[in-house]
């Protein structure tokens, strides 16, 4: 896998995943609603972590530098 996301990316997804998680637990979110924005979080912290998103190469875009 080669790196797509560039660090801003990365930083916007690590900041939307954490508020999701918090509107959560604070109980904003909750039922189905909440169930799907943990997923939605969780997938955008372990494609920030690993610097690949999948659907970037599906649709042939790219935001890091190299």
């Amino acid at each position: 896998m080669k790196k797509n996301m560039g660090s801003i990316d990365r930083g916007i997804r690590i900041l939307v995943a954490a508020i999701l998680v918090i509107l959560f637990f604070s109980g904003q979110i909750s039922g189905l609603i909440g169930t799907i924005a943990l997923v939605v979080a969780g997938i955008f912290l372990v494609t920030s972590f690993v610097s690949f998103c999948p659907l970037y190469v599906a649709l042939g875009l790219k935001t890091s530098k190299s």
